[in-house]
């Protein structure tokens, strides 16, 4: 999003970082395309984003509305930069941002629909035939042969007449061109690039020079002049041919990751008097009954009532082992019920189901631009003109310089002409950044923009939360310990049953131990609960104490026998004044989080581990799973200036957590990810979203990130790299070629995109 239009008593500064600022207000941004405090591209230079950072406060502009629209028609993703920066002129537009690769344009305004002609308007002065129109939310592709059904047929038949020409020429050994041969030519021609040359007209008539019809149609009209007439014919073939290539590979690369992203349904089986009826999706309410057969995917979130089943979670969570369910259990849509017949009573509407939910965070970070991004859109803006400048130059000038004929000149500058156009600059960065969001979903990661990604591949120290991110977040029975005449399952069954009125998760985890062992557990006489201690009962006329070393103590218990492990939480049992035995109970430490950090380590980063618990079992899951440094017993502002100490210490830190507590953490970190089974609020603070909660993920976004990140530079360099080439080649006379120059502009543009599918399944 570019420069807006402001009331004339707001004053606009340019900070540091890109961002125009506004006195009072904020940041215009690009990313979240509202007025704030904060900096969407984070600069400490930037005066407004000292300490701002992770603020999401109220901005200086009320009843503001952003509204997501189709735009149709668009084939160049430097137009749809132009058209950006044009449609945010317009008074009344607060910001613009255009997704060329989703194509799909966001407008903030107070009343965007109001707005919306104009921005049209706007739009086909930059590209006639682009049109806007109301998000359908249909994002699969039509099929990429019959969406370039015309251009295929044009480019078809121009061809055929243009080889068949120099196929008859050659037959017959006629060198030269006659009348006959050069109509065939320009017919051909007509047939290739009439389309590019009424468009050129059109602009031309707009005020519009520098764009890339207009400088194919003079390069291809050039190379008539001076009589070379297959050399234009085939420019003009090349480049439609080039372009077509281009557009398929966007089509392609765009309708592979919706595919796998938009999981929404058409249609549910809504159960209703005891016969399924067919309805639209977006027709079903909290508390309908849907039918999900097996085979079919869980149209929408809710709980099932009736039936068991195993449900592959992989489309939403990446995890490929299948989960079971039953009745009582809560379901996400997007998921595929492999087994039973299920009835699930709905809890949410189609536009709050996880799938829309899913939908709808690959299509914001779509829209987000990384800096790489914003630097090439500005490049962009100057590379014409510079380029077409060197062409005048080189047509002009040179052959006075050298004392050379013009000829060789002026065809060396209608090639630089055919170059002139950054779209493979401008396409390259976008679509790399989109296939690794499509990449992350795969593996039910969500990034929130490619700016993310793009901090993230620099990440320098990745800090976790203990509980809930490197342990399961559930306590359970670890050891148990039997000192006196009762065994392990008599020491187990009776700690049972003095806890089977808790709530407290220790005393729950022992009586699910039990149960999960099958044990008789019995109901206690005289329940006395003694606070932060433990339980005095009797069972079966026994006296029994469970709980801590300190209620053991202040019954004169002898604990002699007692030797503490450490690690977690140890209950220990009395029975008639004797210890019997004690139990470990501890959180669980994930199975994948010692790999994890392995591979973490191995891509450069420190890790560490901050987290409330005590330095005892902060210590123990931090030698257990190889974490560098640990800090415990700390409050939730302890842990964010942990933080700054890590990141002052090794530079950019990324922070993963999932509860409620970790917000301001997630927030004041460079990256801040969250665990998918995490608090509402940690999730939305964070930057990336893990949504099958698991370690593995962390390394994994950070190796996204990071090829994502090496191919939008590698586009970059390769395409600047080829122009540069072939520029030095023909200004030097080395060697001077129009259609070398065609590949350097529309074939280095595929190659891009190409490379850029690398992204969508380069990591495993």
């Amino acid at each position: 999003m570019k420069k807006a239009n402001l009331p004339e008593d707001k004053k606009l500064y340019e900070c540091d970082c890109g961002c125009s600022v506004q006195e009072g207000g904020g940041h215009i941004h690009e990313h979240h395309m509202y007025y704030d405090n904060t900096c969407d591209i984070y600069n400490e230079n930037c005066f407004l984003n000292k300490d701002l950072k992770g603020d999401k406060s109220e901005n200086n502009y009320k009843n503001l509305i952003t509204k997501k629209y189709t735009i149709d028609n668009l084939d160049c993703a430097n137009c749809a930069a132009k058209i950006e920066r044009v449609s945010g002129n317009i008074p009344g537009v607060v910001g613009v941002n255009i997704s060329f690769p989703l194509k799909q344009i966001t407008v903030t305004a107070e009343n965007p629909d109001k707005l919306l002609l104009e921005i049209i308007r706007a739009a086909q002065k930059i590209e006639s035939g682009v049109f806007i129109k109301e998000d359908g939310g249909n994002t699969k592709s039509r099929g990429h042969i019959k969406e370039n059904r015309k251009d295929i047929i044009s480019i078809v038949a121009g061809a055929v007449l243009f080889l068949g020409t120099l196929i008859f020429k050659a037959i017959l050994g006629v060198e030269d061109y006659n009348i006959v041969t050069v109509s065939i030519l320009i017919i051909s021609y007509l047939i290739l690039g009439g389309g590019v040359l009424l468009t050129a007209v059109k602009n031309i008539t707009k005020g519009k020079v520098f764009d890339e019809n207009f400088l194919m149609s003079v390069a291809t009209l050039g190379a008539f002049v001076i009589g070379e007439y297959p050399e234009a014919v085939g420019v003009m073939l090349f480049f439609r041919v080039g372009e077509l290539f281009e557009k398929i590979a966007v089509s392609r690369s765009r309708s592979q990751i919706m595919d796998a992203v938009d999981l929404r349904p058409e249609t549910v089986n809504l159960v209703a008097d005891k016969e399924v009826k067919i309805i639209p999706a977006e027709g079903a309410v909290p508390g309908d009954l849907v039918l999900v057969r097996p085979g079919d995917r869980v149209p929408l979130d809710g709980i099932v009532v009736e039936g068991e089943s195993r449900l592959d979670t992989s489309a939403v969570t990446g995890e490929p082992v299948p989960v079971k369910v039953k009745p009582g259990d809560g379901i996400v849509s997007g998921c595929v019920n492999t087994s039973g017949l299920l009835k699930v009573k709905v809890s949410k509407v189609l536009g709050d189901s996880m799938v829309s939910r899913i939908l709808k965070s690959v299509e914001e970070a779509a829209a987000s631009k990384p800096r790489i991004q914003n630097f090439i859109t500005r490049f962009a803006r100057i590379y014409t003109p510079i380029v077409v400048a060197i062409a005048a130059f080189t047509a002009i000038c040179m052959p006075l310089i050298l004392n050379q004929d013009f000829y060789p000149w002026i065809y060396t500058a209608l090639s630089f002409l055919v170059m002139s156009c950054p779209c493979a600059l401008v396409l390259s960065v976008p679509l790399a950044y989109f296939c690794g969001i499509g990449a992350g979903s795969k593996f039910g990661i969500l990034f929130k923009g490619g700016v993310v990604m793009e901090s993230l591949s620099k990440i320098k120290a990745v800090v976790m939360d203990k509980t809930g991110t490197v342990t399961e977040g559930n306590f359970e029975v670890q050891n148990i310990h039997t000192v006196g005449s009762l065994n392990e399952d008599e020491v187990l069954k009776l700690s049972a049953s003095c806890e089977l009125n808790s709530t407290h998760p220790i005393g729950e985890s022992i009586v699910a131990e039990a149960k999960r062992r099958g044990l008789d557990i019995v109901r206690p006489n005289n329940v006395h609960e003694l606070s932060g201690m433990g339980i005095k009962a009797d069972i079966e006329d026994k006296s029994l104490i469970l709980g801590n070393r300190k209620l053991m103590e202040a019954n004169s218990i002898d604990i002699s026998k007692y030797n503490p492990s450490g690690g977690g939480s140890e209950v220990l049992l009395a029975i008639d004044g004797v210890l019997q035995g004690y139990i470990l109970i501890a959180d669980a430490i994930k199975s994948e989080a010692a790999p994890a950090i392995k591979k973490i380590k191995s891509q450069g980063a420190v890790t560490a581990i901050l987290t409330g618990d005590s330095e005892e079992t902060a210590k123990q899951v931090a030698e257990y799973t190889g974490v560098d440094n640990y800090s415990a017993k700390l409050l939730p502002e302890n842990k964010v200036s942990e933080l700054k100490k890590i990141r002052h210490e090794y530079g950019s830190v990324m922070f993963v957590g999932d509860g409620i507590n970790d917000a301001p953490v997630l927030a004041g970190a460079d990256v801040g990810a969250a665990m998918g089974s995490g608090a509402d609020a940690a999730i939305e603070a964070a930057d990336v979203v893990f949504m099958n909660s698991n370690m593995d993920a962390v390394p994994k976004s950070i190796a996204i990130s990071k090829k994502a990140t090496a191919i939008a530079k590698q586009n970059v360099v390769f395409a600047l790299a080829i122009k540069i080439i072939v520029m030095f080649l023909g200004l030097t006379g080395i060697y001077s070629n129009m259609w070398l120059a065609v590949f350097a502009d529309t074939g280095v543009a595929f190659l891009c995109i190409i490379n850029s599918l690398r992204a969508l399944y380069s990591v495993k």
